[in-house]
């Protein structure tokens, strides 16, 4: 199967290089490291082995590209409306579209601009930052789950798992709903906390009284999950996610590379977005709509600093 890559950062630009270095053929969007990456490759410093790409394709436009099987988009959902304009030259009758993005209602957002294109998620679970061109840094992790939101071909979906497999990468199919929910368990409560308070995730964790507000946050999305009618999520996946975070990397989550780097944050789908759904359910998620504030406050004041 012949891959496309929107969205060349940290998460996209990982599992585009690890398919392309199992010899998969994969095509890469890029800007800002585009003539770097054509004369040097890319090159990714991983816990699991580092490699080189030395060839790779690479372009400045989807114009340019060739139709896709699968276009895995990597973009920050700040900038999906771009995709009405990125997306249509890479895809053909039978494309799957990956988000692999964080957040809520994405997925139903990109149905409605492209209502006939079929759409999985991609749950990432990696600690990997792009620091410098052409340069991914892979600290721990890197599994990736899929979940089929209108994909009618189930061998695709189930040809993408096996690609990642043959490269190395852990993957698995998930029901959809769950698995973007137990996304949200643990991203909701450490993208904003490590900004609100200028932290890291396992600082967050020492201290007693952070880490009982970060579970009070994981049950908060647990219970959102539980009254949309989410499966298979309660507090012992909570205790999962703490446990697996605790014994992680120190990490800065993407949220808050963002807000150092004065980009914007991804508040509309990590939080807004099921906060609404939460409500429509008749169920509040007092503390991370506390967040959310704070988060918007945090966002407006680097608009005013930047004017």
């Amino acid at each position: 199967m012949r891959y496309g890559v929107i969205g060349t950062g940290a998460i996209g630009g990982y599992y585009g290089t690890k398919l392309a270095y199992a010899g998969k053929e994969v095509h890469f969007l890029l800007h800002k490291d585009l003539e770097y990456v054509k004369k040097y490759g890319f090159s990714v410093d991983s816990c699991d082995g580092s490699f080189h790409l030395k060839e790779v394709n690479v372009y400045g436009n989807t114009k340019e590209m060739p139709p896709c099987d699968v276009v895995m988009v990597g973009l920050k959902s700040v900038n999906n409306h771009l995709l009405k304009t990125l997306l249509p030259p890479l895809l053909k009758e039978d494309t799957l579209v990956v988000l692999i993005q964080n957040g809520i209602g994405l997925e139903a957002d990109v149905q409605q601009m492209f209502p006939n294109v079929q759409l999985a998620a991609g749950l990432a679970f990696i600690c990997s930052a792009k620091t410098e061109p052409g340069k991914i840094n892979h600290q721990c992790y890197g599994y990736i789950n899929i979940g089929n939101y209108s994909c009618k071909n189930q061998q695709i979906i189930n040809q993408v798992i096996e690609d990642f497999r043959a490269a190395g990468v852990d993957a698995n199919e998930v029901e959809y709903e769950e698995a973007r929910w137990k996304k949200a368990v643990w991203n909701m409560p450490f993208n904003g906390m490590t900004v609100a308070l200028n932290t890291r995730t396992d600082l967050l964790l020492q201290h007693p009284s952070t880490l009982q507000l970060i579970k009070d946050q994981m049950m908060e999305v647990i219970g959102a999950a539980q009254a949309c009618g989410v499966k298979n999520i309660n507090e012992t996946f909570a205790d999962k996610m703490i446990y697996n975070t605790i014994h992680m990397t120190p990490y800065s989550p993407s949220m808050k590379l963002d807000y150092d780097f004065g980009r914007p944050m991804e508040i509309e789908y990590i939080y807004t977005r099921p906060i609404k759904e939460a409500r429509k359910a008749g169920y509040h998620m007092k503390k991370l709509e506390m967040l959310e504030a704070e988060l918007r406050f945090l966002e407006k004041k680097e608009e005013t600093k930047c004017v």
